[in-house]
């Protein structure tokens, strides 16, 4: 009946969800860019329908009704962001808890807001009761509301954003609790987090690791701290998706259930009836992730007779209502498009290997602009690993783990983790063994548009070899702006409390002066020791990677504090670094050689008045002049003059240090000052200020540091001075780019 009634649409449904999606986007994330893609569906949609005057109102009707929904969501969920006071009681959402070490963390609702909440365990045992909780309860708590953090670096990953995308507005850090007690609800969604929440805690208390964690990733989407690592290796091997639960996946689950229910007799009709609800249950067993949900409706529609376009364009238009900001994350987007693509290509003329490979290439080609957009690497192995790992992953893991899960409720059979154990040996030794990721660089807004037309094209022209290849060259081209902006930069990163300052000229020169790293201070028991990955990972290398850095042609290591120096192992793990500069006196310090010797990098010593090429012009090292002892006043600092500006970089230089430099060069005079040791209050002294005169000072500080930098004095100093200054923890990362001048930009 459905499928009688889509048919009898006076208007294609590819075309209105197409119409859609531009409405969409513009509603949503308004800008010149969607707006004028919208403006350019309009014109298409009324030039195809114009001799069709009753078609054409019913669309534009549709589509002001769809447009109306999407202001109204839009409204709704920028309303929610007014709070001012913290709810008194929350209602926790099991299947969300997650521990790592002696930090819990857990989503919860209150009068139809959701927050996600912080708190610290105190105890072991609180640890351990937390770890088997699997029931909703009503909370009142002493705690603190506030806003997450926002975006940090250019390109960067905006935690408030994402968690604006499932109607989290507002994070909680709760110092103690009151009261927990288990509530009562008739929420269906309720019932479904629990009901996931008891199958995680079953599985991992009745398995062992790393089986478990298998178990709960492909059963029910969930994976936790202690498959970090897995995590990194399946991810730069490209084949992370592998645990997003897929069509294939569900297939499975939802074939073997009708099956199930068509033995035990039950009349068909019955059975397409009952797949309604079990579907919802599904979904909530998976926590009602995009890629499962779009899956089912895909499925449940195909069942109904809606195939093809047509079946993507209605799941397409569903989940516009019943999730609206699906498509704002990388999952629904990616989702999508694995989805449309696979809809798309026709291989019902190819048979075997050929058939296999076509699809693989097409998929691969059409997902890689949107893996550009969101993640800026491509990792060539994962065509052939997907290809491997696919068939092992839902042809074997998923109904192996689905029988052992149901008959472990007589006897888990724990034998099986040998193979799993085996599998992961496997992945590293792949991983070990395998190139890096090529790194594309992140494309705007407007090139992934044009990449997407023109692979459109592509596809459309694939017969024509012409046009063809003048497809490909402009594809290319995309890509090579995207990784080659043809720019100069000085771009101070927002790591933290550390530095990062990275330069590249627009012959595409790198230099990258210290690496930034997180200062450790262990304490307490094993329980509490949390699972961390290196601060890199979240701030310097994505940014690198979104310029389309490949390689650093040099690093400066400052000095050998860890928030200069601390994640220099992981930079070079991922993007490869042919020279490391270095001052004398770190040599001193035996850990830090240690280090050294683990790099694949020619390591060279500076000494005052060496020159480091960059800006068709150079970096001059000022000091350490001698052997120090590779601490804050026996940094490396590096002064340049690129285009009319003239630059100071002071590592964490302090005092005793100033004095010393300002003795060498006593006419020495900067436009740009970096200021020392995060803005410390022995940092930028009287002295030191005043013979330079700077023009602007840019200080490389956390958010709430424990040091209290930026120092107030020090800020004093430089306001006495009408010297303006930027700190990375308001502005974000700061930048200074162009061709023959510098223009500044700030993240905020």
């Amino acid at each position: 009946m459905l499928s009688r009634w889509i048919k009898q649409f006076p208007f294609s449904p590819v075309h209105l969800a197409f119409l859609l999606l531009c409405l969409y986007f513009s509603v949503y994330q308004p800008s010149f860019q969607t707006e004028i893609i919208l403006v350019v569906a309009l014109f298409l949609l009324v030039n195809r329908y114009k001799n069709e005057r009753q078609s054409l109102i019913k669309l534009a009707v549709l589509a002001v009704c769809f447009a109306g929904f999407f202001f109204i969501q839009r409204f709704l969920n920028e309303h929610k962001s007014g709070a001012s006071q913290p709810p008194a009681q929350l209602r926790l959402l099991p299947d969300a808890i997650k521990i790592n070490g002696d930090l819990l963390s857990f989503r919860a609702t209150d009068q139809g807001n959701t927050y996600q909440v912080f708190y610290q365990l105190k105890s072991e045992k609180e640890k351990k009761q937390w770890q088997s909780q699997t029931q909703s309860m009503d909370i009142s708590y002493k705690g603190r509301m506030e806003e997450p953090v926002g975006q940090r670096n250019f390109r960067g990953f905006d935690y408030r954003a994402y968690l604006k995308t499932q109607g989290i507005h507002y994070q909680i850090t709760i110092e103690s609790f009151r009261s927990a007690v288990p509530s009562k609800t008739w929420n269906l969604f309720d019932w479904c987090s629990q009901l996931r929440r008891k199958a995680i805690v079953w599985s991992k208390e009745h398995f062992p690791h790393p089986m478990n964690q298998y178990m709960t990733g492909l059963l029910f989407g969930y994976l936790d701290t202690d498959f970090e690592e897995m995590d990194q290796l399946y991810s730069s091997l490209g084949i992370i998706h592998l645990f997003a639960l897929s069509g294939m996946q569900v297939g499975f689950f939802i074939n073997g259930i009708r099956k199930i229910l068509l033995r035990l007799g039950i009349l068909q009709e019955t059975v397409e009836f009952m797949m309604y609800p079990l579907s919802f249950l599904y979904a909530g067993l998976t926590g009602f992730s995009v890629s499962v949900v779009r899956s089912l409706l895909q499925k449940l529609l195909s069942q109904k007779g809606i195939v093809g376009m047509e079946n993507m364009a209605v799941t397409i238009m569903f989940l516009m209502v019943f999730m609206p900001f699906f498509l704002l994350t990388a999952g629904g987007v990616l989702s999508c498009a694995y989805a449309f693509i696979l809809t798309l290509i026709d291989t019902s003329s190819y048979v075997g290997f050929k058939k296999v490979l076509l699809e693989s290439t097409c998929i691969s080609l059409g997902i890689l602009p949107f893996l550009t957009y969101y993640f800026a690497v491509f990792q060539p192995w994962s065509i052939p690993l997907t290809f491997i790992f696919s068939f092992l992953f839902d042809l074997v893991l998923l109904p192996g783990l689905t029988v052992l899960f149901l008959f472990s409720f007589l006897k888990p059979l724990t034998i099986f983790n040998t193979v799993f154990i085996l599998i992961e040996a496997c992945i590293r030794w792949i991983a070990d063994g395998t190139s890096l990721p090529l790194v594309f660089g992140q494309p705007t807004g407007l090139a992934l548009l044009g990449l997407i037309f023109l692979l459109g094209v592509l596809y459309d022209l694939r017969k024509k070899k012409g046009l063809r290849l003048l497809c490909i060259g402009a594809i290319f081209l995309v890509f090579a702006w995207t990784k080659h902006p043809l720019e100069n930069e000085i771009t101070m990163v927002d790591i933290g409390q550390g530095d990062s300052i990275f330069l590249r000229d627009w012959k595409g020169r790198t230099i990258l002066i210290d690496v930034g790293g997180r200062v450790s201070f262990k304490s307490g028991e094993k329980w509490q020791e949390r699972h961390q990955s290196a601060n890199a990972e979240k701030t310097l290398l994505p940014y690198l990677k979104s310029r389309g850095v490949g390689k650093i042609d040099a690093l400066v290591v400052t000095h050998t504090d860890q928030d200069h120096m601390g994640d220099m192992l992981e930079v070079a793990r991922q993007i490869p670094i042919q020279t490391i500069y270095i001052s004398q006196g770190s040599l001193t310090q035996p850990k830090f050689q240690e280090q050294l010797k683990q790099l694949h990098s020619s390591i060279k010593v500076v000494n005052r008045g060496d020159h480091l090429p960059i800006f068709e012009s150079y970096l001059e090292v000022l000091s350490p002049d001698g052997v120090g002892d590779g601490k804050n006043n026996d940094s490396i600092v590096l002064y340049g003059q690129f285009f009319q500006k003239r630059f100071l970089f002071t590592g964490d230089l302090e005092e005793a240090g100033e004095k010393q430099l300002l003795a060498n060069y006593p006419k020495l005079e900067v436009d740009v000052l970096k200021v020392g040791h995060h803005g410390s209050k022995g940092s930028s002294s009287d002295a030191f200020l005043d013979q330079l005169h700077p023009q602007l000072a840019l200080i490389s500080v956390g958010k709430k540091n424990r040091y209290q930098h930026p120092h107030k004095e020090l800020l004093e100093r430089l306001e006495k001075r009408s010297i303006s200054y930027l700190r990375t923890d308001e502005r974000g990362a700061i930048r200074l780019i162009g061709w023959d001048h510098w223009r500044l930009e700030t993240v905020r």
